[in-house]
Formats: structure tokens, sequence, C-alpha cells
């Protein structure tokens, strides 16, 4: 879940909501970024810096105001960052301030569950008025708009993490990996067969599950997800490895291991009617270059910044693909 989300559903106190409703040019964070700002401070981020300084200060003063009043409920500001602000970024932010009572929880608990369906949603917000927003399934952008009334709109867009890891292995390195991508923008499904292995609380892009076939939690994953092997077996390791190849659509496989477990395993794999072609999809040992400690946060970290580098190419692949489309239609 979201940051955000999950502070403003953990509390009954008035809180202000600001979004990115448009970034034109360049601004810190896009369009649908959101910060809670409480009485006792913030969750989430808008990018930080002398904008997000300003905007707290904003729904600090809405928050100071008697509820009823349209200020106090509803803004809408557009701040150049660098004329206004005195930024060096030079763009514009059109900021989104909405409050939240503990009354309007109904809807955020509605967004919530529809994310955890990983089904997106959008959020039709009136900013001239306190009419309360209406929550639909739509996938579309955020953005800004007006009715035939010249009324103004906050279309917000709210989507499940689109990566997706597979984690099998819940031992020292699986829960350093676990602890260091809690606050990245995925969703992690953790497997292991012993209950006892995982942690009494967990990270809220986080789900746990208990089997002794992990195979079936390969065969029943989603296209294009990531895996990420490391259990206390190497039979284990190896039965998922080729369950794992065997699939069409992987986005990313990992496995812990030396470099002498991986010709072993390529070895036993091809054994087993993997083709070689297939085995250099398979990144062993795992993280990036440069990173050689073997301690598990070490680990955890060179292999949290090697999945950012997969999933921010497979999202840039899947944006400029229509694009190339389009251009040879």
């Amino acid at each position: 879940m979201h940051a955000w989300l999950n502070a403003l559903l953990g509390q009954q106190a008035p809180a202000i909501l600001v979004t990115v409703a448009r970034a034109e040019g360049s601004v810190p964070r896009e369009a649908g970024a959101k910060m809670l700002v409480r009485a006792d401070g913030i969750a989430d981020t808008i990018g930080g810096g002398h904008l997000e300084f300003v905007a707290t200060a904003v729904a600090h003063e809405m928050l100071s105001q008697p509820a009823h009043e349209l200020t106090a409920q509803r803004r809408l500001q557009r701040l150049p960052l660098g004329p206004t602000l005195g930024q060096c970024c030079g763009g514009v932010a059109f900021l989104a301030f909405e409050r939240v009572d503990g009354d309007g929880h109904a809807h955020f608990e509605a967004i919530r569950d529809s994310l955890a369906n990983n089904q997106p949603c959008q959020r039709r917000l009136p900013l001239d008025n306190a009419a309360p927003p209406v929550l639909s399934i739509d996938a579309d952008d955020t953005h800004l708009w007006q009715d035939e009334h010249g009324a103004r709109w906050l279309a917000d867009a709210c989507r499940p993490p689109a990566a997706r890891l597979y984690l099998f292995g819940a031992g020292h390195v699986g829960a350093a990996i676990v602890n260091a991508m809690a606050a990245l923008p995925c969703q992690i499904v953790w497997i292991d067969e012993r209950s006892d292995m995982f942690p009494a609380s967990l990270p809220p892009n986080v789900s746990v599950e208990v089997t002794d076939t992990p195979e079936a939690v390969v065969a029943a994953a989603p296209d294009d997800a990531s895996y990420l092997v490391m259990t206390h077996s190497h039979a284990l390791d190896q039965a998922l490895a080729e369950a794992i190849l065997k699939r069409d659509r992987v986005g990313w496989f990992g496995l812990i291991g030396s470099a002498t477990k991986r010709v072993q395993f390529e070895r036993r794999l091809q054994q087993r009617g993997i083709p070689a072609t297939r085995l250099t999809d398979m990144v062993c040992p795992i993280g990036i270059q440069g990173i050689a400690g073997k301690e598990p946060a070490v680990i955890a970290i060179a292999v949290a910044a090697q999945l950012l580098q997969v999933w921010q190419a497979m999202q840039a692949n899947s944006v400029e693909t229509p694009h190339r489309k389009k251009q040879s239609a």
C-alpha cells in the first residue's frame, strides 16, 4: 500500500492530502504523487525542498481554519518552481489540497481494497465545492479538467505498483531484501514452507505465502513478474529455477549463489531439458556490479538496485512500444 494511504487509514484526526495534479516542465515529482500532512507530521513526499515546505505550510493553514469553510476543504494552487519558490527545476507544479476527516475513510478504504486486488482506480474530486469524491474503475492518468459548467475537477489515478517480485526463501538474505524494498514501488510475494521464519509484522507491500509446493506459485504468477530464488535447499533452488525457465514472459529471474553454483545449475538444467539459450536469462550471481560484500544487508541493497534498474527499463520499454507502433502505422 502507498505510504500516504497507510498513514491516512491509520488515524482519525483531520489531515490534508496534497496531490501533484499537474506537472509542467522539470518538477521534483510526477502528477499523482502525494503526501499526507497532519498536525504532527507528514507521510510520503511530493519531492521535498521548498515546494514541499510551502505545501506543508498551506496544509497547516487549512487545518487551522474552521472545517466548514471551503478554503479549509479544497484548494488548487499553481506554483512556478523558479520565480516563486527559487528552485532550480524551473517547472510548474499544480497542487491539489484536500481535507480528509475520519468520516471520509470509507472512500480511501475502497481505494485500498481495489489496490489490494491489483485493480487500478480513479478518484474524481471536485475542487470548487466540498462534495465527496467519486471512485471509478479507470486506469487514466492523473490530470485536471473542467466540466461543462466550468467547474474544476481532479482526476486522480491510483494504481498498484506494476513491479511484482516473487521472493523464494525466508532466510537472513530474504529478510534483508524485504526490509530494503519496504518503501519501494513494488509488490512482494514472500514464499517459504516454514511459517515460523516470517516476522510478526510485514511492510505494507509484502504478502506471505506458506506452501510446500512453491513451484505451483511460479505456475500461477502473472506474466512479466520477477523471481528471486534463495531457499535453504539447493535441490529446491534447482526445481524452482527449472519451473521459472520453462515459463514464457518472465520479467527477470535471479538466483543467489556463486559463479560455481551457476555452472553446476547450468549443467543440471540442460540435462533437465532447459536449452542453453534460455539459461542466459538466469542471473547468478545477483546484485549490481561493483558491490562485493556478502553481508545480508549489503546483498539486499545490491539486489534492490539491480531490480530497480530492471523495472525502470521494463517501464520505459512499455511506454515506448506503443509510440513506435503508432509511428509505423
